[in-house]
């Protein structure tokens, strides 16, 4: 029989056999992006990073990916909360259960194309609209994808998390035997109110929190979204980086590898913050 101490080497081997492939890629980024190595490279310079530092633009990408991350994030939650808390059991048997995880089959670019051709001036609601006369011609119809404040991006990535979402709160819900904690609160005189606010959703949000900053992160760095529902300016942060690698002008790949190693010190900041947070939080209730 295998002890513990047999088996902690191999995982030890295994999860550094993992970040191996992630370290070499970052490694070569940053010495590209310090002019060490690369096709026109004059030697060690900090003129790469300067430039991104200084940059207005990608300050901006940075931000309008976190602000769209976050507001994504939040219309799923509050969509999967409400469905958990009146439809949960739905959710574990009928229909419900089975729809549940259809949206699941649908790849990023699809649901992108989807997106695109309901929501766009010259796709299906503006025609439908135009049609029973509630809008005098299709160029009335507002503008829902290739917008300044991302709202076909937010549509598009809230469509694909919230039944993921679902599904986690309510295996969170049944796991932690919520409607027991509701039956007892109630038995005590909490109103319906009280009861969802001082009880389920504590208990689902505290279990959910980790899975709620993975989903930031996932729509952080989604990719083909953005790519056909966004627009050139603001960008998301994937989509500047992967167009600045991407230029006829070989000295922008310094940059893009600069851009690049930035956005994962800003995932990994924002990471490891929410977890020191979440931390202490839980000691000062402690």
């Amino acid at each position: 029989m295998f002890s513990i101490k047999q088996i902690t080497p191999w995982k030890t081997a295994l999860f550094i056999l993992m970040l191996l492939p992630m370290l070499l890629g970052l490694g070569y980024g940053l010495l590209y992006s310090f002019g060490v190595i690369g096709l026109l490279n004059t030697g060690f310079t900090t003129e790469h990073w300067s430039d991104v530092l200084l940059n207005f633009s990608f300050w901006k990408s940075l931000l309008f990916s976190f602000g769209i991350g976050l507001i994504s994030v939040g219309i799923s939650l509050v969509i999967a909360l409400w469905m958990v808390v009146n439809w949960h059991h739905d959710l574990r048997k009928g229909k419900l259960s089975t729809l549940i995880y259809l949206p699941l089959a649908f790849p990023a670019t699809v649901v992108g194309f989807f997106i695109f051709q309901s929501f766009s001036k010259a796709g299906f609601w503006s025609r439908f609209l135009y049609q029973i006369g509630i809008i005098s011609k299709i160029e009335d119809f507002p503008s829902l994808v290739n917008d300044a404040y991302g709202i076909g991006i937010i549509l598009a990535s809230s469509f694909i998390i919230t039944p993921f979402l679902s599904l986690i709160l309510k295996g969170i819900f049944e796991n932690e035997h919520v409607t027991k904690f509701q039956q007892i609160a109630k038995s005590l005189g909490a109103s319906q109110r009280q009861v969802l606010i001082k009880v389920t959703l504590p208990i689902l949000l505290q279990k959910a929190k980790t899975s709620l900053l993975l989903f930031l992160i996932f729509v952080i760095g989604s990719y083909e979204i953005p790519l056909l529902l966004g627009r050139q300016n603001p960008k998301m942060i994937t989509v500047a980086i992967v167009d600045k690698a991407q230029r006829f002008n070989l000295n922008d790949i310094p940059e893009a590898y600069a851009m690049a190693i930035l956005y994962v010190l800003f995932l990994l900041f924002l990471f490891f913050g929410f977890q020191r947070l979440a931390k202490l939080k839980t000691k000062a209730y402690a």
